[in-house]
């Protein structure tokens, strides 16, 4: 069991909230994402304590992957990747593949993932998917042509919303969104619109609509699907709540009281990442303290673990 520190990735869209509420260290301009459970080789997250202190997340997987557990043998790499996202601005409307095309076209996993709202100004949206089914040469002819935002579908958001957004899914994080995301661990991102924005060095941003065209659903978003709501047995004694659970990841919720435990068994590691609080996790006789932003890995077959009350949690496994 092990904390980890954050990459940090700095953007023309980021804020500074993660810096200043979530503990975030960073000497960038702002702190647009934190990847609190990375191996990505584009940022890898450091392991902040016990033995294996100074080494990347990536390095000990690839010395021994038994650490993901008996699910984590279907995957060829450490399978998902987990970040703050602080959105000041419009992140572009985009896209990620599915497996298939990504591994053919990129040589890299696809991307579904999910989006837990830590927070949000008054009236805040996202874009997800489109308002009603269309074609796919009205979804080419409206990039080209500027009005491709009178077709996509702007759900207005609250704290403690989730979302599921399956490869495929057009969709944008908008300004004065804060949330956590799990996804699988891949980079895979086609960007269709960006808002004529221009970087620092006063060039747009690349786009990549063709390949967006290629494998975007051209229908409505329909949420979480059915049968990615199954709940199972609770795998903690108290206050957990299942948000998604499906063949890449399991995701829930976790608010700690009296007598709160959980156990990490042979199938799969356990990530905890704290959105509230501040408390402790004892594991075998370890002990680390707790506050918010931390990131906790618990390696498969660690057994029982114990979580003073007052804290809320993302826990994930696969």
């Amino acid at each position: 069991m092990f904390k980890l520190s954050p990459y940090i990735s700095s953007t023309i869209w980021g804020g500074r909230r993660l810096i200043e509420e979530y503990g975030v260290k960073t000497d960038k301009k702002n702190a647009a994402e934190a990847w609190v459970l990375s191996c990505h080789e584009k940022g890898p997250g450091i392991i902040a304590t016990g033995e294996f202190a100074g080494k990347t997340l990536r390095e000990v997987y690839e010395a021994d992957r038994s650490i993901c557990g008996k699910n984590g043998a279907r995957f060829s790499e450490f399978p998902i990747l987990t970040k703050f996202i602080d959105a000041r601005d419009n992140l572009s409307i985009q896209v990620h593949p599915d497996d298939e095309y990504a591994r053919r076209v990129e040589g890299d996993s696809g991307k579904t993932e999910c989006w837990y709202i830590l927070d949000c100004d008054e009236g805040a949206e996202l874009i997800m998917g489109f308002k009603e089914k269309i074609s796919r040469e009205t979804f080419k002819e409206s990039i080209e042509n500027g009005t491709l935002e009178n077709y996509v579908k702007k759900i207005k958001v609250k704290k403690g919303d989730f979302f599921f957004i399956s490869s495929g899914t057009l969709h944008a994080i908008c300004k004065g969104v804060l949330l956590a995301e799990v996804q699988q661990n891949s980079a895979a991102t086609y960007r269709v619109y960006d808002y004529n924005r221009l970087q620092d060095d006063g060039k747009p941003r690349e786009l990549h609509v063709s390949k967006a065209i290629d494998v975007t659903k051209l229908e409505e978003y329909q949420g979480v699907p059915e049968n990615y709501k199954r709940k199972g047995n609770a795998p903690y004694t108290t206050g957990y709540e299942q948000l998604v659970r499906c063949d890449l990841f399991s995701v829930g919720t976790v608010k700690t009281e009296e007598n709160s435990t959980g156990m990490a068994d042979e199938n799969s590691f356990v990530s905890l990442v704290v959105l509230e609080g501040d408390g402790a996790v004892e594991c075998g006789d370890e002990k680390l303290k707790l506050t918010k932003g931390d990131s906790v890995f618990i390696p498969a077959g660690s057994g029982k673990y114990r979580l003073s009350p007052g804290l809320f949690l993302l826990e994930t496994r696969i």
